[in-house]
């Protein structure tokens, strides 16, 4: 890899018979936001209600497996697996709402305005309910066919992949789905609804080790697909007409923009169930302290994603241990704040 100076503030980087031109300071607050998630990652497995501290997470890294003491066995079984879990979600979570927000040129666009969430919702729980002894690998399957069968409904429906018209389907196909989910819930088994509603929640508290690389290859592909279609998507804000003129593929590039989201989004649900705001407020914090073109605001939102996953599953099984409060309400508490607080930042555009 090779370095060099650029024009003004940009600096290009070289990386065999690839290159791109990043900007310095943007550059530079996204690394000092990675390496923030990091140590947060690394506070996320030095704490939690068994016994291992920073002592046995330094001993884990050093010894590179599980198997030297119990205690290292909370780090290697218990908490490595929910905390990367918990990362990938909210990365997967923060790309899908940065790449709908620029598909519909919507703000308030998140995973959820597609109906998607709630199809991969509603397919989860019809698997808990109907069959309680299902493996969980089994989950992130079946959700992944309910969000995508949703999302096909939708642009059936619309026949058309942007504008007002595809988004009130997504939004009337999203308040049916969840009319269908209540009434589901309403004559199952009330024991079998109990587990039901922790997972819609959004707990992370039943990850196991097996669901990570169906989360893992699911967020490299559709981050992959965003990050490869970042530039079209760039040049598609100038207008559709003009795209077409500087020769992008509007018809690929949304195919593109719609098919990653759908997968990122009906994957980290039937993983973690139900996580709101994160789709929404991720990329407006990538906005509002990176900015830049499509692929920083993919990368910022990823981690900003990332970071408020993790920061909420760390704060619900630690505040109050023994008990836990699943990451999808401790979510609605800081998202709210996190979004009144971008309201009065931006009020003067609103």
């Amino acid at each position: 890899m090779s370095v060099r100076d650029g024009f003004h503030a940009y600096r290009r980087i070289v990386l065999g018979p690839l290159a791109m031109k990043v900007h310095r300071q943007r550059l530079t607050i996204a690394v000092v936001l990675f390496a923030s998630l990091a140590l947060a990652s690394l506070g996320a497995l030095a704490t939690g209600s068994g016994r291992a501290g920073l002592a046995e997470l330094l001993a884990f890294i050093a010894s590179g497996d599980g198997t030297a003491a119990q205690a290292l066995s909370v780090v290697g079984d218990l908490r490595l697996p929910r905390v990367v879990m918990a990362l990938a979600c909210g990365a997967m979570l923060g790309l899908s709402g940065a790449a709908l927000q620029t598909l519909t040129r919507n703000g308030l666009a998140d995973p959820g305005l597609l109906g998607v969430r709630e199809g991969a919702s509603l397919a989860v729980i019809s698997l808990m309910l109907a069959f309680p002894n299902a493996p969980l690998l089994s989950r992130p399957f079946v959700g992944m066919f309910g969000g995508l069968c949703v999302a096909v409904a939708a642009i059936a429906i619309a026949r058309t992949l942007s504008g007002l018209r595809f988004i009130l389907i997504g939004i009337g196909l999203s308040w049916f789905l969840s009319a269908v989910l209540a009434l589901i819930l309403t004559a199952a088994d009330i024991d079998r609804v109990q587990a039901a509603m922790v997972w819609m929640a959004g707990s992370l508290a039943g990850v196991q080790s097996e669901m990570l690389p169906v989360a893992l290859v699911s967020l490299m592909i559709g981050g992959s697909l965003l990050i490869v279609t970042a530039r079209a998507a760039d040049v598609s804000l100038l207008g559709e007409t003009t795209a077409i003129g500087l020769g992008v593929r509007i018809g690929l590039l949304r195919i593109a923009t719609i098919a990653a989201p759908v997968l990122l989004t009906a994957t980290a649900v039937s993983c973690a169930g139900s996580l709101g705001f994160v789709g929404l407020i991720a990329p407006h914090l990538s906005r509002q302290i990176i900015n830049g073109g499509q692929g920083m605001l993919l990368a910022g939102s990823a981690i900003f994603g990332a970071g408020l996953v993790l920061v909420a599953d760390t704060i619900g099984r630690t505040l109050f241990a023994p008990l836990q409060i699943p990451a999808g309400i401790v979510l609605a508490i800081i998202g709210v704040g996190l979004l009144v607080t971008l309201i009065w930042r931006r009020r003067d555009r609103i």
